[in-house]
């Protein structure tokens, strides 16, 4: 769809959904296709420890439309892990959106004649947009010399710190990797540019970032840890995945006993496993199921269905609820790759129903899935063949068909992505929260 169209594609959107907020709708369209950025709007900083706006720090994926060595300036001084939009003909509330950096993309950042920042949709401005400050303990570096950028990065504006522990997955090659996921791209592509990308980060190095955030993190904007990275089929360390990624929660939880609610994500283990890592002090799971459809995962997902299988791990999900109790478990599906050819469904409703299908499972049992937006990064094989995602109105009635599932449950928002509405919403990889207006978030227990 040529860029001209896209004013009135959202527009239109807008118009046939407004049950679904706007910012939402907006929100949307900026995840799944992605924003360019005026060379003047960049962070200005390369290493992640200068200047005055928190940089990107490619936390897990890459997030973006193109390769580092294509992105240009944007490659070279970074952007904004996120932005904020507020304002503007829409009346857009305060709208919190994850950097995903696409340079043909019709939306731009760039400063107007007055220098203050705008979001641009085909040459117009559609809202005033605001920068991440870089926080303080950024500014302090280990014992060895690394940021607290690379070892404990913070997300959702500083909600969410984010140790991605294990920056490889063990799922390799066209045989095993998930379609939609470029983890192991990402770390040969930081590698290749010379960038710091820990591998394994050693606990004592996360112990020392986390002193550090504490330290410098006075209001309290930190809230939540997650626990991730690529999954472990044999061992890391000596140690399964339970142990692995359990051993840096029983580390910060001795050190720091409450300060964050815990959260990992991991594969559907077995119930012993999961057992683990709540003795261990996590309280919250995310045993990411991925995309609902048999055929879709069996797919999309050829090392999960090969090592766990489908059944088996909806099972393993619903058996973890046992542990953890239910509004503590809270898979992750891949909003979007449900329409990816050459496999995906044709038809948005077909897309909408399988998934509702899927919520509903889940929901029925206490279980609250979120989702993040399907960002069809380069070097996979469903964003090769994909280039331009799911259409935007998979995304907007996605979001209409998840509260009204909720609903239907009588759910509420998950616990431990802060609060739920428009204007209030930290969440920044997809809208689900943004759109759950009046649902208030529940505590981990």
């Amino acid at each position: 769809m040529p860029s001209s169209s896209r004013t009135a594609l959202v527009e239109d959107l807008m118009g046939r959904f407004p049950e679904v907020p706007r910012e939402a709708v907006i929100k949307e369209d900026l995840l799944r296709g992605g924003m360019a950025f005026d060379e003047s709007a960049l962070s200005g900083s390369i290493g992640g420890a200068t200047g005055d706006v928190k940089p990107k720090s490619y936390f897990i994926f890459s997030f973006d439309h193109r390769t580092l060595p294509e992105l240009g300036a944007a490659a070279l001084n970074r952007p904004p892990e996120e932005i904020v939009l507020t304002g503007g003909p829409y009346g857009l509330r305060r709208t919190v959106v994850s950097v995903r950096v696409n340079p043909d993309s019709p939306y731009v950042v760039r400063g107007g004649e007055d220098g203050a920042l705008g979001l641009y949709l085909d040459g117009a401005r559609i809202a005033d947009v605001g920068l991440p400050p870089m926080p303080e303990y950024y500014r302090h570096k280990l014992s060895n010399g690394k940021s607290v950028m690379e070892v404990a990065p913070t997300i959702q504006w500083g909600y969410l710190i984010y140790l991605t522990v294990f920056r490889v997955c063990q799922y390799f090659g066209a045989k095993e990797e998930c379609q939609f996921c470029d983890i192991n791209h990402n770390w040969r592509q930081h590698k290749a540019a010379g960038r710091p990308y820990t591998g394994v980060k050693p606990v004592e190095e996360v112990l020392e970032a986390l002193e550090i955030i504490d330290r410098y993190d006075t209001a309290g904007v930190s809230r939540a840890y997650t626990l991730t990275g690529g999954s472990i089929t044999s061992q890391v360390a000596g140690r399964d995945e339970a142990d692995f990624y359990g051993h840096y929660a029983k580390a910060i939880e001795e050190r720091f006993p409450g300060r964050w609610t815990g959260k990992v994500v991991a594969q559907a283990l077995p119930r012993e496993d999961v057992q683990r890592f709540h003795d261990y002090g996590i309280r919250i799971y995310h045993p990411n199921f991925e995309v609902w459809d048999r055929r879709l995962f069996q797919l999309h997902c050829p090392g999960k269905e090969r090592y766990v299988g489908r059944d088996e791990w909806h099972r393993r999900i619903l058996e973890s609820a046992e542990v953890f109790g239910p509004r503590n478990v809270i898979p992750n599906f891949v909003a979007g790759i449900e329409m990816a050819e050459p496999f995906g469904f044709t038809k948005v409703s077909e897309a909408i129903d399988s998934t509702t299908e899927g919520l509903r499972f889940f929901m029925s049992n206490g279980v609250v899935p979120r989702f993040t937006t399907w960002c069809p990064e380069p070097t996979t094989p469903l964003g090769k063949a994909n280039p331009l995602g799911a259409p935007l109105e998979y995304h907007i009635r996605l979001l209409q068909a998840y509260r009204a599932t909720l609903e239907e449950f009588g759910l509420n928002s998950p616990p431990g992505y802060g609060p739920a509405g428009p204007g209030r919403a930290v969440f920044s990889v997809s809208s689900f929260m943004d759109s759950l207006e009046g649902l208030e978030e529940e505590p981990a227990v």
